[in-house]
């Protein structure tokens, strides 16, 4: 979908963090922009600030860990914006704990606004992209979801969720004027989970290395204007990792556990009393 401008986007979790940022992005390049999140007074404010960029704007206040409130998401976005031509899936949580010291609940929330929405939407939406004969979806996942750490089980296997998800949508759309993206974040300052990690004190390691919500918000743009199945933003040497992944396991355990980041994780969850 190269032309932006004049089409409408649904950001989801857009009232803080890098959805803000995306919808801005989006906005910038002249789309109309519905977003979503669960803080109303601050998704009010990103939606007057986008007006003021000479686009359409609108705020729909919704909370995707409750699944019921997806249709009237979608029916109140496109009563006020038009039909949806872009929806990126950017809503989610992060809860950096010891596997044995989540609750169940804990569990099955992280799934649900994860991994569970996100499919909803899109299931959602796709059928009238389709009938319109335009439309592009992205998915917000992470590095996380190609290289699980230690203390994030269930934020990895949503995340790895939504690149599988990703992929098969692409296999069966091949012919279709629907495209289907996923933009794979590593640690991003500027805004967010990690931001927030920064301003308490914890860094990445420089063999992890960090990105921005800048680079992130390009990819998202680029996804979809060049229709690319994936894009990985990190500021470390991501793909060689990946490939020895796949090439020699038990050798990428043994970097991995160098890297620092599963003591980063570790010392994050024991200052929030989760580290059993």
């Amino acid at each position: 979908m190269q032309q932006l401008k004049g089409r409408t986007a649904l950001v989801t979790g857009a009232s803080g963090g890098l959805g803000t940022h995306i919808a801005r992005g989006l906005a910038n390049a002249g789309m109309n922009v519905v977003v979503s999140g669960r803080r109303e007074d601050a998704l009010s404010a990103v939606a007057a600030e986008l007006s003021g960029l000479g686009v359409k704007a609108h705020a729909v206040p919704a909370d995707l860990s409750d699944l019921g409130q997806i249709d009237s998401l979608v029916e109140r976005g496109e009563a006020a914006l038009g039909p949806i031509d872009l929806l990126v899936n950017n809503a989610g949580v992060e809860i950096t704990s010891a596997f044995s010291s989540y609750t169940r609940a804990e569990l099955t929330s992280m799934i649900d606004l994860n991994l569970t929405a996100p499919m909803l939407l899109t299931h959602r939406l796709v059928p009238g992209m389709l009938a319109r004969g335009q439309g592009h979806v992205v998915f917000i996942s992470s590095a996380a979801g190609k290289i699980g750490p230690a203390y994030g089980e269930p934020y990895a296997a949503t995340k790895a969720g939504l690149i599988g998800l990703t992929q098969s949508l692409r296999a069966e759309y091949v012919e279709a004027p629907v495209g289907f993206s996923v933009v794979c974040p590593g640690f991003t300052a500027g805004d967010g989970m990690y931001q927030r990690m920064l301003d308490q004190g914890f860094k990445s390691s420089r063999l992890a290395g960090e990105t921005t919500t800048v680079k992130v918000t390009q990819a998202v743009i680029d996804v979809v204007r060049r229709d690319l199945p994936e894009v990985m933003v990190t500021g470390g040497p991501i793909r060689p990792m990946l490939a020895l992944s796949q090439l020699a396991p038990r050798t990428f355990e043994r970097l991995a556990r160098r890297s620092g980041v599963t003591e980063l994780f570790r010392q994050l969850a024991a200052s929030r009393g989760r580290e059993s």
